[in-house]
């Protein structure tokens, strides 16, 4: 997860954007760009963020 935004509001806006403009969900996402979707989902539930697997993105 090096190569990804560390700022959660920036890596929020940054994974919302690929899974709208990129990838069906979030596991495509996620093999995709070789990271962990815990990670991910943890990084930014610290946050309040959570996915939303019918809109694809996160809230």
């Amino acid at each position: 997860m090096d190569n990804l935004p560390q700022d959660p509001f920036i890596l929020f806006g940054f994974i919302n954007m690929q899974l709208r403009d990129n990838y069906q969900n979030l596991d495509e996402l996620c093999a995709s760009l070789d990271i962990s979707r815990e990670d991910i989902e943890s990084r930014l539930a610290e946050h309040g963020f959570v996915y939303d697997a019918v809109n694809n993105r996160f809230y």
